[in-house]
């Protein structure tokens, strides 16, 4: 994610669309949610952490929300997928 990211609205769905072509072309599905998720405990470790500013906490908090969305959209394509019907 960059300062960019911060004023392009479809950065997410671009981003999401990206691991979806990975998915496309055979890599796995779990596999790729841990690579656009931030674990839970590794979040908590960062927000307990005692030499982090404010504002890098607020970052975080932004980063972590930003990789949510990705990883909801990403779903939701990898859903469609497994709901489209198959010609025979």
């Amino acid at each position: 994610m960059t300062a960019r990211d911060d004023f392009d609205p479809l950065a997410p769905q671009r981003e999401a669309a990206f691991f979806y072509g990975l998915f496309l072309r055979g890599h796995d599905v779990d596999t790729l949610r841990q690579d656009i998720d931030v674990p839970h405990p590794m979040i908590e470790k960062w927000m307990k952490a005692r030499d982090f500013e404010a504002s890098f906490r607020d970052n975080l908090r932004r980063v972590c929300a930003y990789r949510k969305q990705v990883l909801a959209i990403f779903d939701g394509l990898i859903l469609n997928e497994q709901n489209r019907p198959r010609l025979q």
